[in-house]
């Protein structure tokens, strides 16, 4: 990378890898940390943050002893996997949506990206937070207005 990015190198680099794997240039694993160093000109901290990113959205994993590699699976984000769960369980606006626990042992996810998970929910408008009470479903994912 030659120039700063505006909205952060490690983001910019998540997303070619993202495109990348999409358009099936990179099919299972991916290259070397060190390999997608020198292909980007950045750091190893920068490489990592971008690779966390992805595995966050649950697009890559690690291989302990191989690396990284393209997720098998569910390659929804948590968000939108998290979402669903409204529709599945069939909820209505004012049902209370699962516990973070509950929603970490569904998914396999640590209870911080669980909670980030839950705190885009709350931005984007689909569960209220009561305190002392959890979280209720404020909208339906199908009535929601896309941007």
């Amino acid at each position: 990378m030659s120039e700063a990015s505006p909205r952060g190198t490690y983001l910019v680099i998540s997303e070619a890898l993202r495109k990348g794997i999409a358009e099936g240039e990179i099919v299972d694993a991916l290259p070397s940390e060190a390999d997608l160093m020198r292909s980007h000109g950045v750091s190893r901290n920068t490489i990592r943050r971008a690779l966390k990113v992805l595995e966050a959205e649950s697009v890559l994993e690690s291989a302990p002893g191989i690396g990284w590699r393209v997720a098998r699976g569910d390659r929804r984000s948590l968000v939108e996997r998290m979402t669903s769960v409204i529709t599945e369980d069939a909820m209505a606006v004012g049902d209370t949506f699962p516990s973070e626990a509950k929603l970490c042992e569904r998914f396999g996810f640590s209870r911080t990206a669980v909670r980030r998970a839950l705190a885009q929910m709350e931005g984007s408008g689909l569960l209220d937070t009561v305190h002392g009470k959890g979280r209720t479903v404020r909208t339906l994912p199908s009535a929601r207005v896309q941007p």
